[in-house]
């Protein structure tokens, strides 16, 4: 029997109300109406989403289990409800985009801008996911342009690169290293440091050089993404290694930046669903998007930036 999609709508507003009447209050029902909701979900189930506690519901083991795939169903089909509400209105112009969070800020929010102000009739709709999820959620997501981090797995989508970024050492003005042009992997690892997450491609490139060299380091602060990082560097806590947009990402007035040796490289690409054409939208922001990198790496490395760009 296929699932009631009035029964899905009352069990996530229970979850997220957290109550049968709160549950009401949202979708505008009774009480009672949301309860026969409730238990016709749990009969069109097989199995139980609700057990009673006093006079509270809670969920249980597998209601929980169950919510977990019952809400990536609901945001999609609310996906669904708001693209049909904008071709309704004749907003046709729509783009979805994945983006890793931290390099948003520098690189795509202003891209995005500038293409929706030259069309006032086009939406767009961003979410950002962390690398580390990342071969997840483009397996999962609906979208029409990702930016993210390379490598990744092959899936349902083409690959696009367009960058290749060098690894970069971030501090504070006061710190000794700052007045050097380069630091060495010797240098870095002499001195007090911000790690981030040692799955990261930056915390993998650090660990490989220690195993190279035996040497281990000083870890002062561990923060758990890049902005962190770069944040605790500009407080003067210990330099960290950074992805360059990252640390203008940051907020971090007067960081310092400088070359790392031995190089560690970053690659990002253009990730496009393989069953959709590109929309002119789609190529503009890409396109706008290439253009806003090519000046971002310009006013950090100069002459060198043509290297980085493909």
């Amino acid at each position: 029997m296929p699932l009631n999609h009035r029964s899905l709508e009352a069990f996530r507003a229970f979850v997220e109300t957290g109550s049968v009447s709160g549950a009401a209050d949202r979708l505008l029902r009774t009480a009672p109406q949301v309860s026969r909701l409730l238990s016709a979900l749990e009969d069109e189930l097989g199995f139980p989403v609700l057990s009673r506690h006093g006079r509270r519901l809670r969920l249980t083991r597998e209601g929980k289990e169950f919510y977990a795939e019952t809400e990536r169903v609901m945001l999609a089909f609310d996906e669904a409800e708001r693209r049909a509400e904008q071709i309704r209105r004749g907003r046709k112009e729509h783009l979805r985009i994945l983006v890793a969070p931290f390099i948003s800020h520098a690189v795509i929010n202003g891209s995005l801008a500038r293409v929706m102000k030259k069309r006032p009739r086009m939406t767009a709709q961003v979410d950002a996911r962390v690398r580390l999820d990342i071969d997840l959620w483009v397996g999962q997501e609906t979208f029409d342009l990702g930016i993210a981090p390379l490598p990744i797995k092959e899936g349902a989508f083409e690959v696009e690169p367009f960058l290749n970024l060098p690894m970069m050492v971030a501090m504070h003005p006061d710190h000794p290293l700052a007045a050097q042009k380069i630091v060495t992997f010797d240098d870095f690892a002499a001195r007090p440091i911000v790690s981030t997450h040692a799955r990261s491609l930056l915390g993998q490139h650090l660990e490989s050089l220690c195993k190279q060299t035996g040497k281990r380091l000083d870890v002062r602060v561990e923060a758990r993404n890049g902005v962190i990082a770069c944040q605790m560097a500009g407080l003067d806590l210990g330099c960290c290694l950074t992805d360059p947009f990252v640390a203008l990402s940051s907020g971090v007035e007067n960081l310092v930046l400088r070359p790392f040796e031995p190089v560690g490289m970053l690659h990002y690409g253009f990730l496009y669903p393989a069953w959709a054409s590109r929309t002119d939208v789609v190529k503009e922001v890409a396109a706008e998007i290439r253009n806003s990198t090519a000046e971002l790496a310009a006013s950090i490395f100069g002459e060198d930036a043509e290297s980085f760009l493909i």
